[in-house]
């Protein structure tokens, strides 16, 4: 009888972790990223993926070692990032790569399932980094600290340009560049939290000048104060060499989301657009006459003695009638 009692109370446990696993599955959480380098980098690329590091604090994983196996385009050589990303459950990963060919080079892609899903590849111009983390040979911003972003913080994201409207390849870069940047998608957000904005300008088709800035709250004369940007670095100019779409069967797995929970059914209550939420209460049949009453008022005495005076004159009057007959 104790063996039972004990296992019973492990039952609720079982049952709320199953629950709470299933709730993980179905909702996704933030995208790590992961960044890596490969055998030959120089001062501005390594400067580049320490900036988006420190951008990404908190949900980034970063690996300093020298990767000579990774070729994200070639066949097979996506082996060691699918290994790594399993490794650190990163869904999103940034790889810099230096060559005569293709200098400053970044490869930005996403993952599903710990597959590679999609790939676009970058060159860096005109890196410009942020104070205090850049090296010395490297130009950055100088300003005020005090307006310094947060670590964490939510982001605006800005994309200026009809390029991401009607270009292909800058529509691509687009969503991976939301997809890294964001953070952790959420419903709610304090406006007073937001201090950061990332602004990407299309300056052709080929070409995407991106920069972060610092948001100051500036007196307007009115309840909604003022609102400038400031330029905090990193910035610099990616231009788009190639990409690679996913497969359609990887990209229709990876497109679907978690079915949503129909809401239970509350008995007896009913919307309305105009009136709102409305609802119905039923109430048994009172049986007003077989109720006993405590105590019986004047008013009911009286109405007793009224009905026995009539039922008396009624009686009286029909004996005098039977009488006069």
């Amino acid at each position: 009888m104790e063996e039972k009692l004990s296992i019973c109370k492990f039952i609720p446990f079982f049952q709320w972790l199953f629950w709470l696993v299933d709730y993980i599955l179905q909702v996704e959480t933030g995208k790590k990223t992961l960044i890596l380098q490969g055998t030959k980098t120089n001062g501005t690329l390594n400067s580049v993926l320490s900036e988006i590091y420190h951008l990404k604090k908190g949900g980034a994983v970063r690996y300093a070692r020298k990767n000579d196996n990774i070729r994200p385009f070639e066949s097979g050589g996506e082996t060691s990032l699918e290994f790594f990303s399993l490794k650190t459950d990163c869904s999103i990963f940034v790889y810099g790569s230096h060559s005569k060919k293709r200098p400053n080079n970044l490869v930005i892609g996403r993952m599903y399932d710990h597959r590679v899903c999609d790939l676009i590849e970058v060159g860096v111009e005109n890196f410009k980094g942020e104070f205090g983390w850049a090296p010395k040979y490297i130009e950055s911003f100088s300003y005020d600290k005090k307006i310094a972003p947060r670590v964490g913080s939510k982001p605006f994201i800005a994309f200026i340009g009809e390029g991401f409207e009607n270009v292909d390849e800058l529509k691509h870069l687009r969503e991976v560049l939301l997809d890294l940047l964001r953070g952790e998608a959420v419903e709610n957000i304090n406006l007073a939290g937001l201090d950061r904005a990332y602004v990407c300008i299309a300056i052709s088709s080929s070409k995407v000048y991106l920069t972060h800035c610092a948001l100051r709250l500036k007196k307007s004369g009115t309840v909604v104060p003022r609102m400038e940007l400031v330029e905090v670095g990193p910035s610099m100019d990616l231009v788009v060499r190639r990409r690679r779409l996913p497969n359609e069967g990887l990209g229709k797995e990876a497109m679907k989301t978690a079915k949503d929970q129909p809401k239970k059914k509350v008995k007896n209550v009913s919307s309305d657009a105009i009136q709102g939420t409305i609802g119905k209460i039923y109430i048994p049949d009172q049986k007003v006459g077989e109720m006993a009453l405590p105590n019986k008022a004047k008013g009911v005495k009286r109405e007793g003695r009224e009905a026995k005076n009539k039922e008396a004159n009624e009686h009286a009057s029909k004996k005098q009638k039977e009488e006069s007959e």
